[in-house]
């Protein structure tokens, strides 16, 4: 078995939620919330794919399926994969400054 070098971890908000996870299991097509597991199980091992860096330590993961699919993270370290938030293409803009805020929430702790 392959040891991945990458743990990711999720940011929790100041009501005990995951961010990430509540718009994860929002999506209703089970075949995307699949193809965005198996992408985040590629990050783990380093194959981060297509990737823009859109400021403030913060980087986007460009999912190329369904309304262009976005995940948002910082990472801490080598080791560590801070997802932020999720969102699409449509919520694009608000997405990066919210995943922005969460980011300078979390080195503030």
């Amino acid at each position: 078995m392959i040891e991945a070098p990458y743990t990711l971890e999720y940011y929790i908000d100041d009501n005990s939620k995951i961010p990430f996870l509540v718009w994860l299991y929002s999506l209703r097509d089970k075949m995307t919330v699949y193809r965005i597991r198996a992408r985040l199980d590629r990050v783990k091992l380093g194959n981060f794919g297509i990737v823009k860096h859109v400021g403030d330590g913060v980087s986007e993961l460009i999912i190329d399926h369904g309304p262009g699919y976005r995940i948002y993270y910082a990472m801490s370290g080598k080791t560590v994969v801070l997802l932020l938030i999720g969102g699409d293409k449509s919520t694009q803009q608000r997405d990066i400054e919210t995943a922005k805020a969460y980011w300078k929430r979390q080195r503030e702790e």
